[in-house]
């Protein structure tokens, strides 16, 4: 018998899973990470569903940026490009994003991160440097020298990175 606990989990896995997955391997930059950055953050999600079910979607990122953190923080690995999304989000201009993938793809784990949740997610710098516990310079110049290496890497990308942004 599924208990009111358990049916509140799986409709908000059921409702947020593809948003979560997409930020996911926006952050992680591969498919196979990002399903597990997911699948961690939820099992951290279930465990506490009783003090989050209020606001899980929250908690789960938060979850997601923290553990990505983690796994860079670990070990620095060489990550092959793997292209494209899940298929969940339909994109406007397959040769843009797949050039922003790539270009996503060749930044450093933290940089990566950073502008996933500044320019993605939305969030201010503020905020950003709240969730990956780092002060707010270190977002500001970590966002700084991304942009400026992803118009090196892809020139084609400026007017989406904008000239001086």
């Amino acid at each position: 018998m599924i208990t009111g606990d358990e049916a509140g989990f799986d409709a908000f896995v059921a409702g947020r899973q593809a948003a979560l997955s997409r930020t996911a391997y926006l952050l992680s930059g591969d498919h196979h990470l990002a399903q597990d950055l997911v699948q961690a953050a939820l099992l951290q999600a279930a465990r506490h569903w009783k003090r989050i079910h209020t606001s899980p979607e929250a908690y789960v990122r938060r979850a997601m940026y923290h553990q990505n953190i983690s796994w860079w923080r670990r070990r620095r690995f060489a990550e092959s490009p793997l292209l494209g999304h899940d298929g969940a989000a339909a994109a406007v201009d397959t040769d843009l994003r797949l050039t922003l993938d790539q270009a996503l793809a060749r930044l450093t784990a933290k940089q990566r991160t950073v502008l996933v949740l500044r320019f993605y997610e939305d969030l201010t710098e503020v905020e950003t440097a709240r969730a990956l516990d780092l002060s707010t310079s270190t977002v500001k110049s970590t966002t700084r020298h991304a942009l400026a290496r992803l118009r090196t890497l892809a020139p084609e990308l400026a007017d989406l990175i904008g000239a001086d942004a």
